[in-house]
């Protein structure tokens, strides 16, 4: 795998690793409260970027020119945003990062179905 495939499978592995660590601190201290937290970062991180990897890797000409970058920056930007934004949201501390990750989240789709509506293969 490489160019833009590899750093959403970067993204993915990361995420994922993350996610089980997060998991196992969870269920070694039997608190759960973050747990919508910990499955975002597990379906956004790990799902979806592996599934994006795959897309890029399978479709090369697809991951050509500005917008794949784009994606990229969207999802990165995404994961930085909403995995605090939900604890700090649950904490009652402030929705604003939670708020504008989603925001990104959704951004970072329709860049996603841009990109495959204009895919020839």
């Amino acid at each position: 795998m490489t160019g833009i495939a590899r750093w959403f499978m970067l993204m993915a592995v990361v995420s994922a690793l993350g996610g089980m660590v997060w998991g196992i601190q969870m269920s070694a201290s039997q608190d759960h409260l973050m747990s919508p937290a910990h499955g975002h970062l597990n379906l956004l991180g790990w799902v979806n970027c592996s599934i994006y990897a795959f897309y890029y890797h399978l479709l090369p000409d697809s991951a050509a020119g500005t917008l794949p970058k784009l994606h990229l920056a969207a999802v990165i930007l995404t994961l930085a945003l909403l995995i605090p934004g939900i604890p700090l949201a649950i904490l009652e501390r402030t929705e604003l990062l939670a708020k504008s990750g989603s925001l990104a989240a959704l951004a970072s789709m329709l860049l996603f179905t841009v990109v495959v509506l204009r895919s020839r293969s």
